[in-house]
């Protein structure tokens, strides 16, 4: 191997989505910094099947892809871990990193937390998941460390007893500075998208979004607090009344996320509060923060 360079490989699944193999790349090594993995297909040090390719190269299903990457031996770890405890963690989930399994292949989150929690306890269990954020979406996340405390966060979720907060940005400044949106949501699942719309109609559910705008501009930095939590509801909500938010290709103007350079959703869950009973009630004592990558 090539000094102060390190190899990595993985497969890409016979069912992977077409794409380029750079974003690909991204997602399936979320340790390794994306400045070394440019530098690596910059300098053609990745092969595709034994096949030198560049930053141009397409996903091909199936084909095994060997990466040579400079070694980072500071890089901060891929998860940042703000609290823990015998029951919980709260953790900062990176874009591009899934909560569960998907055909896109890569690690999930808690798979990730797993590997760190190793390094300090050799019989750390992987935590259990009890809410989701969208892959592209980063932000907070809490993770139980048994069964019953998942079970205990779950009914929490259900039951609005944990408060998300999320910062956003979008195209153009929302007019009036704070609302209350409400609309209905309805799940196209042939298409892996939602559909919004002003009047209820059969499937659809209800979806209540309040904004603020924190600060004004050609894109607007927003504050958002959910009183519903459906599919893709900040995405889809915002964009139905004429504000997608930046980095957003699937509901958002592409247009306007190429010429800025945006490559990634600009959507972040910056603050988390609880108002538990029972063994967790102790939670409720804390605001959980993270500032945007963005």
């Amino acid at each position: 191997m090539i000094k102060n360079m390190k190899l990595y490989t993985f497969t890409i699944p016979q069912k992977a989505p077409g794409g380029r193999l750079f974003a690909y790349a991204r997602r399936m090594l979320p340790d390794v910094p994306e400045y070394a993995l440019r530098e690596a297909f910059q300098k053609r040090d990745v092969k595709l099947n034994g096949k030198r390719v560049d930053l141009n190269a397409a996903i091909e299903p199936g084909a095994e892809v060997r990466i040579y990457a400079r070694e980072t031996q500071s890089q901060k770890p891929p998860v940042a871990v703000v609290y823990q405890d015998e029951n919980v963690l709260v953790v900062v989930k990176p874009a591009g990193v899934s909560c569960e399994p998907d055909a896109k292949g890569g690690k999930t989150l808690t798979q990730l937390v797993h590997e760190q929690l190793l390094d300090e306890d050799t019989d750390a269990r992987e935590p259990l998941l009890c809410h989701r954020l969208d892959n592209p979406t980063e932000g907070l996340i809490v993770l139980a460390r048994t069964p019953e405390g998942q079970e205990s966060l779950q009914s929490a979720f259900r039951e609005r007893r944990i408060h998300k907060e999320y910062t956003c940005v979008v195209r153009g400044t929302p007019n009036p500075a704070h609302a209350v949106l409400e609309a209905y949501l309805q799940k196209d699942a042939l298409r892996s998208k939602v559909k919004v719309t002003a009047r209820a109609v059969p499937g659809a559910k209800r979806i209540v979004t309040e904004y603020t705008v924190l600060q004004p501009g050609e894109c607007a930095r927003l504050r958002i607090l959910l009183h519903t939590g459906r599919t893709h509801q900040i995405r889809a909500h915002l964009a139905s009344v004429g504000h997608p938010l930046l980095g957003d290709d699937l509901y958002g103007d592409r247009a306007l996320n190429k010429r800025l350079k945006a490559r990634r959703l600009r959507l972040c869950a910056t603050q988390l509060r609880f108002s538990l009973e029972g063994g967790l009630a102790y939670l409720n004592e804390y605001t959980f923060s993270c500032e945007p990558s963005f």
